[in-house]
């Protein structure tokens, strides 16, 4: 990365921002894009990128290629990934022993390496180009199309894509209240899970009689499963940084802060970098590019409480004290951060800014549904072949999420339900496939749009044993400052654990819905007012389920362990020996070639046994 010089004026900001795209249009060696955030690097991106200067280097072609280390490319299946450019060559799963062959093979030769191709489980066919594969063709990747373009840590490759330049037009052209009513105009909802219309929250921030006033980025992400602002703050913190500077002129606030959870250190890392650059350039501190405008972002690091996720108790947190929400009126925009107007947007609704000042509020609006606009970035998780990051138009359906672009369910076993919105979302069957995407059909469904979590579930799942996660999870997070939430999703756990353990009665089923919808009623706060969602929906949905648990104590999935059993079928077992030595209780016991026993009284139901039997030799009842 090459240092930042300091620029001083509007024009000359732009006059950069020409020059480095200018650079970029003229750049004509091949450019290896390696894909690095953290799933990545969980997967041996790093010695990926290591091994592949060796081979580059080994074959003397330093100044012929260029490696370009990027964030997330979003398609976590097949990290990590390398795009060679401009071919839009797609290799995935490269390991580092791969690195010499795409240089000799792919880079000298121009030779197709077929083992690295990707094969599509929908198209069943070996692509060749990123724009070909299943998972990306009905997605619309406004924001997370450029992770793969730059350098996340070089705000110079920022600006070859256009960075800035909307904070240019905002300062020399439009005025406060102007910005605000092209994000009205656009239709932008907040993207961290309510939904509430970004103009006009910020307008409720502009309009409070007050001269100090605050703008925080609440990247404080908690759902299971989740990780798109994770993905943004690491391969794309300038769009964000950029997102909130235009914000903060909106509002007029002079102080921002940038609230992320401490498990991100990969996201903080990037975001501290681009702090510091945007510093170094003059695009924070005083007197902007030499207009009146003020404005620093501070880091606020976050110790992973769900709650936090809340405004109120974000605020308390970055103040210092313990994470709980408070009654609200007054909001933050009237009495927030130290009391003062606070306006909080989360990652994906800050990315969406410039690009809105950027291109109009008429071409966001042309995106999405009459009143949902634009992308909604969603985590494909669970029981599905495509796992990633999806960035697709509102009003697209469940079914093709999760199988023209997720690939459907691996093993070829049945779709049963997919989890939307976090713990605090609901469980929608393959009835509702054919939902359109938005937040009110969400809602009306039993879930809700969440930050975007979707966790797909297969024939094999359990819908009490999902209630139970979740019921699980909302408890331990629950900060237990109302009652109602407290006790009332540690009680709705207590209830569906029996049920799951054959203790469950009848009469319990009709309790827990109105446990659940008091819960929902009386709760201060969105972590105890969704916390029924898990439990309202399965019910809705997945009755049945209930019922055999209370009535025949028998867990239709094989789930529950104190309603299964266990058993080895003499006919089938060859015996293999393979589930003997798996067995952590050696429950199993046997000789080779022979039929084996399994002691029930020692069997601790873990299933490891019929995860190795290849045979078909142990059934579960």
């Amino acid at each position: 990365m090459k240092a930042t010089k300091k620029i001083k004026t509007i024009k000359d900001l732009n006059q950069t921002i020409q020059s480095y795209i200018q650079k970029r249009k003229s750049e004509k060696r091949p450019v290896l894009t390696v894909s690095a955030g953290t799933c990545g690097q969980a997967r041996g991106s790093l010695k990926v990128i290591a091994s592949l200067k060796k081979a580059i280097s080994k074959e003397k072609l330093e100044d012929k290629v260029k490696i370009k280390v990027t964030g997330c490319h979003g398609f976590c299946e097949a990290e990590p990934n390398i795009i060679i450019q401009p071919q839009d060559i797609f290799y995935q799963k490269v390991k580092p022993k791969d690195t010499s062959d795409i240089a000799s093979q792919t880079i000298i030769k121009n030779e197709i390496i077929d083992r690295l191709l990707f094969s599509d489980p929908i198209s069943k066919k070996t692509v060749l180009k990123e724009d070909d594969i299943s998972f990306y063709k009905k997605q619309k990747r406004i924001l997370l199309g450029d992770n793969a373009l730059i350098d996340p840590t070089d705000i110079n490759d920022y600006l070859s894509i256009g960075g800035y330049s909307s904070l240019t037009k905002v300062l020399s052209k439009m005025a406060p209240e102007e910005v605000i009513e092209v994000m009205k105009k656009s239709g932008l909802r907040g993207r961290g899970g309510a939904g509430f219309p970004t103009g006009y929250k910020w307008e409720f921030t502009r309009k409070a009689k007050d001269t100090s006033k605050y703008i925080i980025c609440n990247a404080d992400e908690g759902d299971p499963g989740a990780y798109m602002d994770r993905s943004l703050l690491e391969g794309n913190p300038h769009r964000v940084l950029e997102g909130m500077i235009i914000g903060a002129y909106a509002v007029g606030a002079e102080e921002g802060y940038i609230y992320v959870r401490d498990e991100y250190p990969l996201a903080v890392k990037h975001i501290s970098l681009a702090i510091s650059q945007a510093e170094k350039m003059g695009l924070l501190g005083k007197k902007i590019l030499g207009t009146d405008f003020n404005f620093r972002i501070h880091i606020s690091k976050g110790a992973g409480a769900f709650v936090c996720g809340e405004e109120t108790a974000l605020i308390a947190s970055v103040e210092g004290r313990v994470g709980e929400p408070r009654q609200r009126p007054p909001f933050p925009a009237m009495k927030g951060l130290w009391k003062k107007p606070t306006n909080i947007n989360n990652v994906e609704t800050l990315a969406n800014i410039p690009l809105i000042v950027e291109k109009g509020a008429d071409w966001f609006s042309k995106i999405g549904t009459k009143g949902s606009k634009g992308t909604k970035i969603f985590s494909l998780v669970g029981k599905i072949n495509n796992t990633g990051l999806v960035e697709v138009p509102m009003g697209i359906t469940l079914k093709e999420i999760i199988f023209d672009i997720g690939g459907g369910i691996p093993g070829e076993k049945e779709f049963k339900a997919v989890q939307t919105g976090g713990p605090s979302g609901g469980c929608l069957p393959k009835e509702k496939l054919g939902l359109p995407i938005d937040y009110e059909g969400l809602t009306e469904a039993g879930s809700i749009m969440g930050s975007g979590g979707m966790i797909v579930l297969d024939e094999n799942t359990c819908m009490v044993d999902v209630a139970i996660y979740f019921l699980n999870f909302l408890r331990d997070e629950s900060c237990g400052k109302c009652l109602s939430c407290r006790e009332g999703t540690q009680r709705m756990w207590e209830i569906v654990k029996d049920i799951s353990e054959g203790k469950g009665k009848e009469e319990d089923i009709q309790l827990l819905k109105e446990l659940a919808q008091t819960t929902k009623d009386a709760s201060l706060c969105g972590l105890g007012q969704t916390a029924a969602n898990p439990v309202l929906s399965t019910l809705r949905y997945f009755r049945d389920e209930y019922m055999a648990h209370v009535r025949d104590k028998t867990c239709p999935a094989g789930v529950c362990k104190e309603l299964i059993t266990y058993l080895i079928i003499p006919d089938k077992c060859t015996g293999c020996l393979a589930c003997i030595k798996v067995c952590p209780q050696e429950a199993i016991s046997g000789e080779l070639k022979k039929v084996h026993v399994l002691d029930q009284e020692k069997c601790i139901k873990c299933g490891a046994c019929f995860e190795v039997c290849q045979f078909d030799a142990i059934k579960i009842e």
